[in-house]
């Protein structure tokens, strides 16, 4: 088979394999050079163990039977285990929460702690302190101060914390309503969201419901 563009690399890392489809390309066209390439000119290095391989499909998006199709074409191969298909607009959203910061301290009043993801913060954040993240904040110890989550426009963003008594809380663009109308539970550890672009707290053995999409997180 002889082409002017290659449709499909296959490219390894230390995960397995990464199918980089083409976007610009009919789908059939893309789907006939896989063939191809799974059955001929790749068929030494798809042979062997088992390898997990990782779709990525550019800015195209596919339709499920289209999915079910290159399911099928990629399974040819009794070693390939298909992990993830997804394009660019999957892998933004995914990577959104992805980067969690650790860090343990105190933040006094006056002080404010900043982080350019997610956060894990060990320790109390007292009235008069800020904690400001541009993803996630999770507060092992007491929030008594101001918690900013999605700071740069993450609706999604959560903020959770073992003892949730907060000057203010803040979502995205959306500020929560004042403190003493939350009726905390002292006894369980509580998280706040947006549903519906208004603030909510829940207990936190909730948030696999709110944020099914949560998964772990990547050091910095």
């Amino acid at each position: 088979m002889a082409a002017e563009k290659h449709h499909v690399t296959i490219k390894g890392n230390k995960e397995g394999l990464i199918f980089l489809l083409d976007d610009s390309c009919s789908f059939e066209t893309l789907l006939q050079e896989l063939r191809y390439k799974l059955e001929k000119t790749h068929q030494k290095i798809l042979t062997g163990p088992i390898i997990h391989v990782f779709v990525k499909l550019g800015r195209r998006k596919i339709s499920e039977s289209d999915k079910e199709a290159l399911l099928t074409t990629i399974k040819s191969r009794g070693n390939l285990i298909v992990q993830r298909i997804e394009n660019e607009e999957d892998e933004e959203a995914a990577n959104k929460h992805d980067r969690l910061l650790v860090h343990k301290g105190i933040v006094r009043s006056g002080q404010t702690f900043t982080c350019s993801g997610s956060v894990l913060f060990i320790g109390d954040i007292n009235p008069g302190g800020s904690i400001i993240a541009k993803g996630d904040i999770f507060i092992m110890g007491s929030l008594r101060g101001l918690a900013h989550a999605g700071s740069e426009g993450d609706e999604s963003a959560v903020i959770a914390a073992s003892h949730m008594r907060p000057t203010q809380l803040r979502i995205a663009g959306v500020i929560s309503r004042p403190p003493d109308e939350w009726g905390f539970d002292e006894t369980h550890m509580d998280f706040a969201y947006l549903n519906e672009g208004k603030m909510e707290i829940n207990k936190l053995n909730q948030l696999h419901k709110i944020r099914p999409d949560i998964r772990e997180y990547k050091g910095v």
